[in-house]
């Protein structure tokens, strides 16, 4: 940060002036778009007048998805005690009607608001917020446990290693997300194991968030042939990390010399059919495919991005060291959002808690996106967990938010914590705290009860 800058908390006047005056902060004050509402309303079910309709129970299940406490109970009593509060007749703070009023809650409903969220975003970000003018797309990977009942482990089963009982059950999600704004514009869920369940699969199934100029950016595991002409064929440019096997026989010896360790090589269509491939595909698929491929700071990069003028090597590695965001976008909803582990007990519930978890995801984002544009600063110079923080205590002090001057103050308050700029910082994945001293469940949790009537309970571990 720079120190002759003033800090934003004693430039409100500015802020405000910049605000009343910025077409996109009136664009980015989607929270009440008519456009999102407009979207909610064609997507609602049909529904009787209940005490959770559709949209209140959207808005709670959020709420939970957002809050340190995540039970029902916690939700429920939150609903009973804002009723109390508007002098509304009492409810009953049982769990049961909240729960089946979840269950109603169209899925479908819930990811196309997340996804509609995210294009409306990601569409007007400005200029100077993308890459040479072009969006760029961050795909990869992580995984999720269910909660460990018979319906979660028969849909997505724990991992064949373990023992029965010992584990829990475990897909994978693949997602698609803007590196301008952070928020995820799509997400592939499948089977952590098994046909259909890699990564390259469910990325091939949302490719359509993909339009033509986009620049696809990704690990080594997505540097594939039939991936990259697939996205040749769409418009899409691609930047991946060379895969491991090809990186040992990479010869820059060969092809077209671009510059020191840069050069254009012609990739050939393997002999082989995958077996996700159909022959007709298969046949259709280009014999060969020219790419680029560049070595800068010890890694490999290959590219359809074959011009060394308009894309220089060293703009490559920059572009590249930018892959990280994903990586703590990916912590942001999983450890600090807390979807690490789901606590739904059917598989159709739990996709929807999902799906929650990344509507709730975007609608942080958008908050972070518009105090951004209004502090002129980017979005990844904020601090996730700080608007997170922020937006749970303005919901609990301003249930109602009459005109935008409030706003105005929630997004200055944003915008005064920065993240550290920290491009070469290497921490150890490790943990210096010790787990508590009980040993590790290793057989089935009614077996053990049985061990334990019979025996009594194991000693502590030393």
């Amino acid at each position: 940060m720079n120190p002759n800058r003033p800090s934003l908390s004693y430039q409100p006047p500015r802020v405000r002036e910049y605000a009343a005056k910025s077409d996109a902060y009136r664009f980015f004050n989607l929270l009440t778009s008519p456009q999102l509402f407009d979207r909610v309303e064609s997507l609602l079910p049909e529904h009787r007048e209940r005490l959770f309709p559709p949209t209140e129970t959207l808005s709670m299940f959020l709420a939970q998805a957002l809050s340190a406490d995540r039970s029902c109970q916690r939700a429920v009593n939150d609903a009973a005690v804002k009723r109390l509060a508007g002098g509304l007749p009492l409810c009953s703070t049982h769990t049961g009607a909240y729960c089946r009023a979840r269950q109603r809650l169209p899925a479908q409903m819930v990811s196309t608001l997340a996804c509609h969220t995210a294009r409306l975003i990601s569409e007007k970000t400005p200029p100077a917020w993308r890459w040479q003018g072009r969006a760029v797309r961050l795909v990869d990977g992580t995984t999720v446990t269910m909660a460990d009942t018979q319906a979660n482990q028969g849909a997505y089963p724990q991992v064949q290693s373990q023992k029965a009982g010992l584990g829990f059950p475990l897909c994978r999600l693949v997602g698609i997300m803007c590196l301008a704004s952070g928020v995820v514009l799509n997400t592939a869920i499948g089977r952590y194991g098994g046909k259909g369940g890699d990564e390259q699969t469910l990325l091939r199934s949302i490719l359509d968030t993909l339009a033509v100029g986009d620049i696809l950016l990704g690990d080594a595991y997505y540097a594939s042939y039939f991936l990259l002409c697939a996205l040749r064929a769409r418009g899409i440019d691609a930047v991946f990390e060379q895969q491991g096997a090809r990186q040992r026989s990479t010869d820059f010896r060969r092809g077209l010399r671009l510059g020191q360790r840069d050069h254009l090589i012609e990739l050939q269509k393997p002999k082989t059919r995958p077996a996700w491939m159909s022959p007709s595909h298969y046949d259709s698929a280009p014999k060969s495919i020219t790419v680029r491929e560049v070595k800068t700071a010890g890694k490999i990069l290959v590219t359809t991005l074959l011009c060394p003028t308009q894309t220089p090597k060293r703009a490559l590695k920059m572009l590249y060291q930018s892959r990280w965001h994903i990586e703590l976008d990916l912590r942001s909803i999983k450890t600090t959002l807390g979807m690490d582990m789901l606590s739904c007990k059917t598989p159709a519930m739990a996709i929807k808690e999902i799906w929650v978890y990344l509507l709730a995801y975007n609608l942080i984002r958008l908050l972070m996106a518009q105090a951004a544009l209004l502090a002129d600063q980017r979005p990844r110079q904020l601090s996730f967990k700080h608007t997170l923080q922020l937006w749970v205590a303005f919901n609990q002090h301003n249930p109602a938010v009459n005109g935008d001057e409030k706003l105005v103050g929630l997004f200055i308050l944003i915008a005064q914590q920065q993240v550290g700029n920290r491009p070469h910082r290497i921490e150890p994945r490790a943990i210096k705290r010790r787990p508590k001293p009980f040993p590790l469940l290793t057989k089935p949790r009614q077996l053990a009860r049985d061990d334990i009537r019979a025996h009594g309970h194991a000693k502590k571990l030393k």
